[in-house]
Protein backbone atom coordinates (compact mmCIF):
# COMPACT_ATOMS: atom_id res chain seq x y z
CA UNK A 1 0.00 0.00 0.00
CA UNK A 2 1.07 3.31 -1.16
CA UNK A 3 0.39 6.72 0.98
CA UNK A 4 0.66 9.83 -0.39
CA UNK A 5 -0.66 13.28 1.45
CA UNK A 6 -1.94 11.07 3.22
CA UNK A 7 -4.04 8.97 1.38
CA UNK A 8 -3.61 5.31 0.82
CA UNK A 9 -3.59 3.88 -2.82
CA UNK A 10 -3.95 0.36 -4.09
CA UNK A 11 -1.54 -1.13 -5.49
CA UNK A 12 -3.23 -4.72 -5.87
CA UNK A 13 -2.52 -6.71 -9.08
CA UNK A 14 -4.70 -9.70 -9.68
CA UNK A 15 -7.42 -11.36 -11.68
CA UNK A 16 -10.76 -10.97 -10.94
CA UNK A 17 -14.17 -13.58 -10.86
CA UNK A 18 -16.50 -10.82 -12.18
CA UNK A 19 -19.65 -12.06 -11.26
CA UNK A 20 -21.47 -8.81 -12.36
CA UNK A 21 -20.37 -5.08 -12.47
CA UNK A 22 -22.81 -3.80 -10.24
CA UNK A 23 -21.19 -5.91 -7.90
CA UNK A 24 -17.82 -4.51 -8.06
CA UNK A 25 -19.02 -1.01 -6.33
CA UNK A 26 -19.28 -2.87 -2.87
CA UNK A 27 -15.98 -4.45 -3.14
CA UNK A 28 -14.38 -1.24 -4.16
CA UNK A 29 -15.78 0.44 -1.27
CA UNK A 30 -14.87 -1.86 0.99
CA UNK A 31 -10.55 -1.16 -0.14
CA UNK A 32 -10.50 2.70 -1.08
CA UNK A 33 -10.58 5.23 0.79
CA UNK A 34 -14.20 7.05 1.72
CA UNK A 35 -13.14 10.49 0.27
CA UNK A 36 -11.90 8.68 -3.11
CA UNK A 37 -14.16 6.02 -3.15
CA UNK A 38 -17.05 9.11 -3.34
CA UNK A 39 -15.57 10.97 -5.51
CA UNK A 40 -15.55 7.82 -8.14
CA UNK A 41 -19.18 6.93 -7.32
CA UNK A 42 -20.68 10.10 -6.96
CA UNK A 43 -23.51 12.11 -8.76
CA UNK A 44 -24.42 15.75 -9.01
CA UNK A 45 -26.88 17.03 -6.64
CA UNK A 46 -29.51 14.14 -5.29
CA UNK A 47 -28.01 11.85 -8.14
CA UNK A 48 -31.61 11.28 -9.48
CA UNK A 49 -29.92 11.73 -13.13
CA UNK A 50 -27.26 9.48 -12.17
CA UNK A 51 -29.90 6.55 -10.70
CA UNK A 52 -32.08 6.90 -13.93
CA UNK A 53 -29.12 6.55 -16.60
CA UNK A 54 -29.27 2.39 -15.54
CA UNK A 55 -33.16 2.42 -14.69
CA UNK A 56 -33.94 4.02 -17.87
CA UNK A 57 -32.56 0.66 -19.96
CA UNK A 58 -35.44 -1.11 -18.95
CA UNK A 59 -37.78 1.77 -20.78
CA UNK A 60 -37.22 -0.65 -24.17
CA UNK A 61 -36.63 -4.19 -24.69
CA UNK A 62 -35.24 -6.55 -26.78
CA UNK A 63 -37.29 -8.05 -29.79
CA UNK A 64 -35.40 -11.49 -30.15
CA UNK A 65 -35.46 -13.65 -33.27
CA UNK A 66 -34.69 -17.15 -32.20
CA UNK A 67 -35.37 -18.88 -35.46
CA UNK A 68 -32.40 -17.20 -36.87
CA UNK A 69 -30.04 -20.18 -37.07
CA UNK A 70 -27.73 -18.41 -35.32
CA UNK A 71 -24.44 -19.12 -33.39
CA UNK A 72 -20.87 -17.87 -32.41
CA UNK A 73 -21.51 -13.99 -32.48
CA UNK A 74 -18.54 -11.51 -33.74
CA UNK A 75 -18.10 -8.38 -31.86
CA UNK A 76 -15.58 -7.30 -33.87
CA UNK A 77 -15.83 -3.76 -35.06
CA UNK A 78 -13.77 -0.04 -35.88
CA UNK A 79 -14.28 3.31 -35.61
CA UNK A 80 -11.96 5.52 -38.22
CA UNK A 81 -10.65 2.30 -39.61
CA UNK A 82 -9.39 1.39 -36.38
CA UNK A 83 -10.19 -2.22 -35.72
CA UNK A 84 -11.78 -3.19 -31.99
CA UNK A 85 -12.54 -6.75 -30.43
CA UNK A 86 -15.48 -5.35 -29.09
CA UNK A 87 -17.70 -1.90 -29.22
CA UNK A 88 -17.36 -1.35 -25.47
CA UNK A 89 -14.41 1.14 -24.95
CA UNK A 90 -13.40 3.33 -22.06
CA UNK A 91 -14.91 6.63 -21.44
CA UNK A 92 -12.69 9.39 -19.91
CA UNK A 93 -12.00 9.48 -16.31
CA UNK A 94 -9.96 11.69 -14.34
CA UNK A 95 -7.09 11.07 -11.53
CA UNK A 96 -7.39 7.60 -12.23
CA UNK A 97 -4.01 7.80 -9.20
CA UNK A 98 -7.32 7.86 -6.96
CA UNK A 99 -8.11 4.36 -7.32
CA UNK A 100 -4.74 2.92 -7.97
CA UNK A 101 -1.20 3.96 -7.34
CA UNK A 102 -0.46 3.38 -11.24
CA UNK A 103 -3.66 4.62 -12.26
CA UNK A 104 -3.66 5.45 -16.04
CA UNK A 105 -0.86 3.43 -17.07
CA UNK A 106 -2.23 -0.05 -15.41
CA UNK A 107 -5.96 1.45 -17.15
CA UNK A 108 -4.17 1.57 -20.56
CA UNK A 109 -2.61 -1.82 -20.32
CA UNK A 110 -6.12 -3.62 -19.23
CA UNK A 111 -7.54 -2.00 -21.53
CA UNK A 112 -5.14 -3.13 -24.51
CA UNK A 113 -5.49 -6.21 -23.53
CA UNK A 114 -9.27 -6.70 -24.24
CA UNK A 115 -8.59 -5.39 -27.81
CA UNK A 116 -10.53 -2.56 -27.51
CA UNK A 117 -10.44 1.64 -26.95
CA UNK A 118 -9.29 3.91 -23.93
CA UNK A 119 -9.63 7.63 -23.75
CA UNK A 120 -7.66 9.50 -21.20
CA UNK A 121 -8.57 12.33 -20.08
CA UNK A 122 -6.82 16.11 -19.22
CA UNK A 123 -7.37 15.42 -15.62
CA UNK A 124 -5.15 12.37 -15.60
CA UNK A 125 -2.91 11.42 -12.81
CA UNK A 126 -0.24 10.67 -15.44
CA UNK A 127 1.14 11.68 -18.79
CA UNK A 128 -0.36 11.26 -22.26
CA UNK A 129 3.14 10.15 -23.01
CA UNK A 130 3.51 7.60 -20.48
CA UNK A 131 -0.69 5.89 -20.57
CA UNK A 132 -0.40 6.32 -24.61
CA UNK A 133 3.38 3.98 -24.52
CA UNK A 134 1.53 1.82 -21.76
CA UNK A 135 -0.92 0.76 -24.49
CA UNK A 136 1.98 -0.99 -26.35
CA UNK A 137 0.10 0.70 -29.76
CA UNK A 138 -3.53 -0.06 -29.02
CA UNK A 139 -5.84 2.71 -30.49
CA UNK A 140 -6.56 5.60 -27.42
CA UNK A 141 -8.45 8.93 -27.88
CA UNK A 142 -7.58 11.98 -25.67
CA UNK A 143 -10.46 14.34 -23.80
CA UNK A 144 -10.08 17.60 -24.00
CA UNK A 145 -11.80 20.13 -21.61
CA UNK A 146 -11.15 23.32 -23.08
CA UNK A 147 -9.35 25.71 -21.23
CA UNK A 148 -9.79 29.97 -21.24
CA UNK A 149 -5.67 29.54 -21.45
CA UNK A 150 -5.56 28.62 -25.17
CA UNK A 151 -1.90 27.97 -24.73
CA UNK A 152 -2.64 24.52 -22.35
CA UNK A 153 -5.35 23.49 -25.05
CA UNK A 154 -2.52 23.75 -27.84
CA UNK A 155 -0.03 22.54 -25.35
CA UNK A 156 -2.46 19.60 -24.86
CA UNK A 157 -3.12 18.77 -28.35
CA UNK A 158 0.24 18.99 -29.54
CA UNK A 159 1.04 15.71 -26.92
CA UNK A 160 -1.32 13.94 -27.96
CA UNK A 161 -0.47 14.20 -31.75
CA UNK A 162 2.91 13.30 -30.59
CA UNK A 163 1.85 9.98 -28.46
CA UNK A 164 -0.07 8.95 -30.89
CA UNK A 165 -3.39 9.64 -30.20
CA UNK A 166 -5.88 8.63 -32.76
CA UNK A 167 -8.92 11.30 -31.81
CA UNK A 168 -9.45 14.48 -29.66
CA UNK A 169 -12.99 14.23 -27.54
CA UNK A 170 -14.12 17.47 -26.55
CA UNK A 171 -16.26 18.06 -23.48
CA UNK A 172 -18.92 20.36 -23.46
CA UNK A 173 -20.76 19.92 -20.43
CA UNK A 174 -18.81 21.27 -17.52
CA UNK A 175 -18.81 24.97 -18.15
CA UNK A 176 -19.03 24.47 -14.50
CA UNK A 177 -18.84 21.59 -12.23
CA UNK A 178 -21.11 20.02 -10.90
CA UNK A 179 -22.61 20.47 -7.48
CA UNK A 180 -21.26 16.60 -5.90
CA UNK A 181 -22.34 16.88 -2.46
CA UNK A 182 -20.19 13.84 -1.13
CA UNK A 183 -17.35 15.75 -2.33
CA UNK A 184 -18.63 18.80 -0.23
CA UNK A 185 -19.12 16.80 3.00
CA UNK A 186 -15.85 14.73 2.66
CA UNK A 187 -13.81 18.47 1.76
CA UNK A 188 -12.26 16.24 -1.24
CA UNK A 189 -8.49 17.26 -2.24
CA UNK A 190 -6.98 14.96 -4.87
CA UNK A 191 -3.71 13.49 -3.39
CA UNK A 192 -2.18 12.74 -6.54
CA UNK A 193 -0.93 16.03 -9.09
CA UNK A 194 -2.77 16.17 -12.27
CA UNK A 195 0.25 15.25 -14.45
CA UNK A 196 -1.09 16.82 -17.52
CA UNK A 197 -1.72 20.06 -16.21
CA UNK A 198 2.02 20.14 -13.87
CA UNK A 199 3.46 19.63 -17.15
CA UNK A 200 2.19 22.52 -18.70
CA UNK A 201 2.62 24.43 -15.69
CA UNK A 202 6.71 23.79 -15.09
CA UNK A 203 7.05 23.65 -19.66
CA UNK A 204 5.33 27.30 -19.49
CA UNK A 205 6.42 28.61 -16.24
CA UNK A 206 3.02 29.78 -15.20
CA UNK A 207 2.29 28.76 -11.28
CA UNK A 208 -1.07 29.64 -11.30
CA UNK A 209 -2.01 26.35 -13.17
CA UNK A 210 -3.48 24.01 -11.17
CA UNK A 211 -2.16 20.61 -10.66
CA UNK A 212 -4.85 18.88 -8.88
CA UNK A 213 -4.18 19.18 -5.36
CA UNK A 214 -7.37 21.14 -4.72
CA UNK A 215 -11.31 20.66 -4.52
CA UNK A 216 -12.12 23.29 -6.75
CA UNK A 217 -9.66 22.43 -9.71
CA UNK A 218 -12.72 22.04 -11.60
CA UNK A 219 -14.31 24.94 -10.79
CA UNK A 220 -11.34 27.43 -11.88
CA UNK A 221 -11.99 26.38 -15.67
CA UNK A 222 -15.55 27.78 -15.87
CA UNK A 223 -16.30 29.07 -18.43
CA UNK A 224 -18.64 29.14 -21.92
CA UNK A 225 -18.23 26.54 -24.58
CA UNK A 226 -19.78 27.69 -28.64
CA UNK A 227 -19.52 26.75 -31.98
CA UNK A 228 -16.27 29.21 -32.17
CA UNK A 229 -14.55 27.17 -29.64
CA UNK A 230 -14.83 23.24 -31.22
CA UNK A 231 -13.87 24.57 -34.98
CA UNK A 232 -10.49 26.38 -33.02
CA UNK A 233 -9.49 22.74 -32.20
CA UNK A 234 -10.79 21.34 -35.72
CA UNK A 235 -8.53 24.00 -37.50
CA UNK A 236 -6.06 23.37 -34.92
CA UNK A 237 -5.68 19.82 -34.66
CA UNK A 238 -4.79 17.03 -37.88
CA UNK A 239 -6.65 14.44 -35.69
CA UNK A 240 -10.08 13.81 -35.74
CA UNK A 241 -12.74 15.37 -33.21
CA UNK A 242 -15.30 14.13 -31.60
CA UNK A 243 -17.67 16.24 -29.27
CA UNK A 244 -18.86 14.84 -26.08
CA UNK A 245 -21.60 15.96 -23.70
CA UNK A 246 -24.12 16.25 -26.66
CA UNK A 247 -27.87 15.77 -25.53
CA UNK A 248 -29.92 17.01 -28.39
CA UNK A 249 -30.46 16.93 -32.06
CA UNK A 250 -30.07 20.03 -32.52
CA UNK A 251 -26.66 20.47 -30.35
CA UNK A 252 -25.44 17.17 -32.91
CA UNK A 253 -26.27 18.86 -35.77
CA UNK A 254 -24.46 22.06 -34.77
CA UNK A 255 -21.33 19.80 -34.07
CA UNK A 256 -21.53 17.96 -37.54
CA UNK A 257 -21.67 21.92 -39.47
CA UNK A 258 -18.69 22.52 -37.15
CA UNK A 259 -16.50 20.14 -38.73
CA UNK A 260 -16.77 17.54 -35.68
CA UNK A 261 -16.33 13.53 -37.37
CA UNK A 262 -17.86 12.32 -34.11
CA UNK A 263 -20.67 12.93 -31.43
CA UNK A 264 -20.69 11.13 -27.89
CA UNK A 265 -23.87 11.26 -26.15
CA UNK A 266 -23.23 11.46 -22.54
CA UNK A 267 -24.74 12.90 -19.55
CA UNK A 268 -21.05 12.79 -17.61
CA UNK A 269 -22.72 9.79 -16.07
CA UNK A 270 -25.36 12.18 -14.20
CA UNK A 271 -21.98 14.11 -12.39
CA UNK A 272 -23.33 17.36 -13.89
CA UNK A 273 -26.64 18.60 -14.63
CA UNK A 274 -29.20 16.73 -12.08
CA UNK A 275 -32.74 16.37 -13.42
CA UNK A 276 -31.68 16.03 -17.30
CA UNK A 277 -32.57 12.50 -18.98
CA UNK A 278 -30.89 9.63 -18.78
CA UNK A 279 -28.96 9.46 -21.35
CA UNK A 280 -30.51 5.93 -23.51
CA UNK A 281 -33.63 7.77 -23.94
CA UNK A 282 -32.44 10.51 -25.98
CA UNK A 283 -30.14 8.18 -27.83
CA UNK A 284 -32.49 7.35 -30.67
CA UNK A 285 -33.63 10.74 -31.42
CA UNK A 286 -29.97 12.06 -31.83
CA UNK A 287 -28.85 9.27 -34.06
CA UNK A 288 -31.85 9.35 -36.30
CA UNK A 289 -30.66 13.53 -36.92
CA UNK A 290 -27.02 12.11 -37.30
CA UNK A 291 -28.62 9.60 -39.52
CA UNK A 292 -24.71 8.12 -40.08
CA UNK A 293 -23.42 11.29 -41.29
CA UNK A 294 -20.68 10.50 -38.43
CA UNK A 295 -19.71 7.73 -36.05
CA UNK A 296 -21.64 8.03 -32.10
CA UNK A 297 -20.22 6.84 -28.88
CA UNK A 298 -22.06 6.68 -25.49
CA UNK A 299 -22.09 6.72 -22.51
CA UNK A 300 -24.13 6.98 -18.98
CA UNK A 301 -25.30 3.59 -16.31
CA UNK A 302 -24.09 0.93 -18.65
CA UNK A 303 -23.97 -2.16 -16.57
CA UNK A 304 -24.77 -4.93 -18.37
CA UNK A 305 -25.08 -6.93 -22.07
CA UNK A 306 -28.20 -6.14 -22.47
CA UNK A 307 -27.77 -2.13 -21.87
CA UNK A 308 -24.67 -2.33 -24.50
CA UNK A 309 -26.78 -4.37 -26.64
CA UNK A 310 -29.53 -1.79 -26.40
CA UNK A 311 -27.44 0.90 -26.98
CA UNK A 312 -26.33 -0.08 -30.47
CA UNK A 313 -29.77 -1.15 -31.69
CA UNK A 314 -30.59 2.69 -30.58
CA UNK A 315 -27.83 3.79 -33.35
CA UNK A 316 -24.87 4.68 -31.45
CA UNK A 317 -21.50 2.74 -32.71
CA UNK A 318 -19.31 2.32 -29.66
CA UNK A 319 -20.71 1.98 -26.28
CA UNK A 320 -18.31 3.85 -23.03
CA UNK A 321 -18.20 3.33 -19.63
CA UNK A 322 -15.64 4.33 -16.71
CA UNK A 323 -16.75 3.75 -13.06
CA UNK A 324 -17.21 -0.41 -13.42
CA UNK A 325 -13.44 -0.13 -15.07
CA UNK A 326 -12.46 2.03 -12.61
CA UNK A 327 -13.50 -0.34 -9.72
CA UNK A 328 -11.55 -3.25 -11.59
CA UNK A 329 -8.18 -0.65 -11.41
CA UNK A 330 -8.83 -0.50 -7.87
CA UNK A 331 -9.27 -3.77 -7.15
CA UNK A 332 -6.66 -5.82 -9.36
CA UNK A 333 -4.91 -2.88 -11.88
CA UNK A 334 -4.15 -4.19 -14.91
CA UNK A 335 -5.66 -7.40 -14.79
CA UNK A 336 -8.77 -6.27 -13.45
CA UNK A 337 -9.89 -3.55 -15.88
CA UNK A 338 -8.81 -6.31 -18.46
CA UNK A 339 -11.74 -8.67 -16.54
CA UNK A 340 -14.19 -6.23 -16.05
CA UNK A 341 -14.25 -5.47 -20.33
CA UNK A 342 -14.17 -8.72 -20.64
CA UNK A 343 -17.01 -9.92 -18.48
CA UNK A 344 -19.05 -7.53 -19.92
CA UNK A 345 -18.36 -8.67 -23.36
CA UNK A 346 -18.93 -11.95 -22.55
CA UNK A 347 -22.62 -10.71 -21.09
CA UNK A 348 -22.74 -9.01 -24.60
CA UNK A 349 -21.94 -12.27 -26.70
CA UNK A 350 -25.01 -13.92 -24.58
CA UNK A 351 -27.42 -11.15 -25.53
CA UNK A 352 -26.56 -11.26 -29.16
CA UNK A 353 -26.94 -15.41 -29.47
CA UNK A 354 -30.17 -15.09 -27.92
CA UNK A 355 -31.53 -12.07 -29.49
CA UNK A 356 -30.32 -13.85 -32.82
CA UNK A 357 -28.10 -11.31 -33.91
CA UNK A 358 -24.23 -12.27 -35.51
CA UNK A 359 -23.00 -9.03 -36.06
CA UNK A 360 -22.69 -5.78 -34.48
CA UNK A 361 -24.61 -4.53 -37.92
CA UNK A 362 -27.18 -7.29 -36.87
CA UNK A 363 -27.15 -5.65 -33.69
CA UNK A 364 -28.00 -2.10 -34.73
CA UNK A 365 -31.00 -3.44 -37.23
CA UNK A 366 -32.56 -5.19 -34.27
CA UNK A 367 -35.96 -3.54 -32.58
CA UNK A 368 -36.79 -2.54 -29.75
CA UNK A 369 -39.85 -2.19 -27.68
CA UNK A 370 -40.71 1.04 -26.02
Amino acid sequence: MVVVNGYELSEREQHLNVVNLPSLEKLAKEILPKDGFDFIRGGSEDEWTLRENTIAFNHTQILPHVLSNIGNPETKTSIFGLPLDTPIVMAPAAAQGVAHARGEVATAEGMAATGSLMTQSTYSSKLIAEAAEAGHGAPQFFQLYLSQDDGLNKFLLDKAAVAGIKAIVITTDLTAAGYRESDVVNDFHFPVPMANLEDFRVGSGQSNVGVGHGKDVFDNEAHQIGVADIKRVIDYTDLPVIIKGIQTPEDALLAINAGAQGIWVSNHGGRQLNGGPASIDVLQSIATAVNHQVPIIFDSGVRRGSHVFKALASGTDLVALARPIIYGLALGGAQGVTDVVNHLNHEFKITMQLAGTKTIADVQQTSLVK
